[in-house]
């Protein structure tokens, strides 16, 4: 049985023994581990790597002459995965308690949960907590029986659009293979890493992971590990590659970059062919990132994503619960719209 992979402990000690997440980058661990269960906790100097954005609120603390950081932060690093946040058997009151005494220990501003599984809100429900939601995209199997079981859902126009999308793959002469666990090659680790890095370097940054962290989950979870290889047919030079997790139940598409820019190809190596792995494996759902409103007209949906909030500034706290309850419609509203934008036939 595979389970959710971004709460195993060698995920975490991957991103601490990498130096990713680590004092030196922002991301102090503090993790609770007790009889209860373990509880991944960071004191952060900073939000960068969350993608749940905070930054208005760290500056009207800032206005106010009251320091926002160091905030706790239960989160997996750079990972934003909607799933469990911990493990064992905690009660509402002992994690409340356990995070309390944490934020008193690091004079933290408060305590955020991000990317919260609907279990973890319930558990928590009754907590002085606000609830932040935002809107991802995301595909279901409906049961298909491959890749046109799929696109028999879609309005005609669409349908055609996807299959040119793809057609255009193979009119380049480009080769696509997909390798699982013990396929993946010394060498394929090293090219993927370049093109992770360079999706990062083409904007000026430096890229949150290093190779130290791919090598080291490629030991520990290589299991879970789905790599996509593109080739130009006519030179075999690799041109891209895009990573993929997978447990029992879900596909999690997460790091993808390329060398040489060519039509469709994004599309092809994040969206189409994790739909089909999908597929294959009887995957029930598949995540494929956050952002990105053309995933729409290729079949993923729009849903609802939570955190969860507390700030020890009782004026604070009433602040974000009126920021987050507005925002909240609006998130609604964007929801409804990319909805009407599906591609599938009206009658579905």
């Amino acid at each position: 049985m595979a389970s959710y992979p971004f709460l195993e402990l060698t995920f975490f000690q991957a991103l601490q023994g990498c130096g990713a997440a680590s004092p030196q980058t922002g991301w102090s661990p503090c993790h609770v581990a007790q009889e209860h269960g373990w509880l991944p906790l960071y004191a952060r100097s900073h939000s960068q790597g969350e993608y749940v954005f905070d930054f208005n609120w760290a500056e009207a603390y800032q206005r106010h002459g009251l320091a926002y950081y160091p905030k706790l932060v239960t989160s997996v690093p750079f990972t934003p995965v909607v799933g469990p946040r911990w493990r064992g058997q905690w009660t509402a009151e002992t994690l409340w308690q356990t995070v309390s005494e944490k934020m008193e220990e690091q004079q933290a501003s408060g305590w955020h949960l991000l990317f919260a599984d609907q279990a973890s809100r319930e558990a928590l429900e009754g907590l002085p907590l606000v609830s932040r939601q935002a809107c991802h995209f995301r595909w279901f199997n409906g049961g298909y029986a491959d890749f046109d079981d799929f696109l028999a859902r879609f309005q005609s126009r669409k349908r055609k659009n996807v299959r040119k999308e793809r057609r255009q793959i193979t009119e380049q002469g480009i080769h696509i293979e997909r390798r699982r666990g013990a396929q993946i090659q010394a060498d394929d680790w090293a090219f993927f890493y370049r093109c992770y890095a360079s999706t990062y370097l083409k904007r000026g940054q430096m890229p949150y992971l290093n190779e130290d962290f791919f090598l080291a989950i490629a030991q520990q979870q290589g299991e879970q590990l789905m790599l996509v290889l593109a080739w130009d047919g006519n030179t075999r030079a690799p041109i891209a590659a895009a990573l993929y997790f997978f447990d029992d139940t879900q596909l999690y598409g997460r790091y993808w970059g390329c060398l040489q820019e060519r039509d469709c190809l994004h599309f092809e190596l994040c969206y189409y062919q994790g739909i089909e792995f999908a597929i294959e494996q009887q995957l029930q759902e598949f995540d494929p990132g956050v952002q990105g409103e053309h995933k729409i007209l290729r079949g993923f949906e729009p849903v609802i994503t939570w955190s969860l909030h507390h700030l020890r500034e009782p004026a604070f706290q009433q602040a974000i619960a009126d920021f987050c309850q507005e925002e909240a419609r609006h998130v609604h509203g964007y929801q409804q719209e990319a909805r009407s934008l599906l591609p599938f036939r009206r009658e579905d």
